[in-house]
């Protein structure tokens, strides 16, 4: 064993601040050289540690191998260089990327899905061992469920792995991986763009669509009509609808949902209510006093909702808003 895997071991087996404390006596270019190992370190073995650990007779039992990872590694450096830690965490940042699959961490995970789901289960078992826990949980649930179990099994008894086999095979899937490893990737569609294109349709077309769509899923409908119209919306109605939407939501709705509401749809409701009722909502308003945000936005969901019904129903022409925006001198 390397003195620097030794150093390394003894510093994740100590609590942090001694092991920052010890750390701080070493010079630059040992601590990063400790730190890029415990960064590469995922656990400690019994007989590792108990070497390393043995020639400290009055160590705590209750000692155990930890782990370390580069969260610990940065905080070790963090403690022990202060200000000067900048350059070490640098260096170490480049380092750490030569580690086994290290490529993979900017991957999409969809797009490894797509390259690995058709390898055979002890090659997706040897690369998923190397990638950090919440990026191999995605790639198992992706998994078809017979190839799954077979994954998890392999990972579970692998032991160590010949260095070449894992080179061997990090190269082969970068190099298969090298047409998707430089681009970028942003969202698009999703039902957030249905609901933008359904708002500027006529009623004819998003009726049509809607219905149609909520034979298949009717669930995906009611998301797709959840953001169509949004509770900030209504400031952009006519005095004559907003009148309508209030004589169908008790005041006591109104006092909970607008809470989380902007100060000019605050005052397009109260001016459209008659004085003792906008008094009465003001008062209510205040009486509440601070209120959970999913309270608020459940109430103004049911605002929405009721809003909605009333366009199914005719009383409101929801596809007229925009027609409605004031004019800007």
């Amino acid at each position: 064993m390397s003195d620097i895997r030794s150093a390394a071991i003894l510093l994740m087996s100590l609590p942090e601040d001694s092991a920052s404390d010890l750390m701080s006596k070493l010079d630059p270019k040992e601590v990063e050289q400790v730190s890029i190992e415990i960064a590469r370190t995922r656990t400690i073995s019994g007989d590792e540690q108990e070497q390393v650990m043995r020639e400290f007779s009055e160590a705590s039992p209750s000692l155990s191998g930890r782990g370390g990872g580069l969260e610990l590694a940065k905080a070790l450096i963090q403690k022990a260089l202060g200000a000067n830690a900048a350059p070490v965490l640098a260096s170490i940042r480049q380092s750490i990327e030569s580690v086994p699959f290290g490529f993979l961490r900017h991957v999409d995970t969809q797009n490894l899905l797509t390259y690995i789901i058709d390898e055979h289960p002890q090659t997706i078992a040897l690369i998923m061992s190397h990638l950090p826990a919440n990026l191999g949980a995605e790639i198992l649930a992706g998994l078809p469920e017979t190839k799954r179990f077979s994954v998890v099994r392999r990972v579970a008894t692998m032991g160590r792995t010949n260095p070449d086999i894992i080179r061997e095979v990090e190269r082969g899937l970068e190099r298969r991986m090298s047409s998707v490893m430089s681009q970028s990737f942003e969202n698009a569609g999703g039902v957030g763009a249905v609901a933008e294109m359904l708002n500027v349709s006529d009623r004819a077309t998003e009726r049509t669509i809607l219905e149609t769509l909520g034979e298949e899923d009717p669930e995906l409908v009611e998301e797709i009509r959840r953001l169509m119209f949004v509770f900030e919306d209504v400031s952009r109605f006519t005095d004559k609808d907003i009148q309508t939407v209030l004589k169908n939501v008790e005041t006591s709705s109104w006092a909970m949902a607008l809470k989380g509401a902007s100060e000019g749809l605050k005052e397009k409701i109260l001016k459209n209510m008659s004085e003792r009722a906008a008094e009465t909502l003001r008062e209510e308003m205040e009486f509440l006093g601070p209120a959970k945000r999913s309270a608020v936005e459940a109430k103004q969901q049911e605002i929405v909702d009721t809003i909605r019904k009333l366009g199914d129903s005719g009383e409101l022409d929801l596809n007229a808003m925009n027609e409605n925006e004031e004019l800007v001198q």
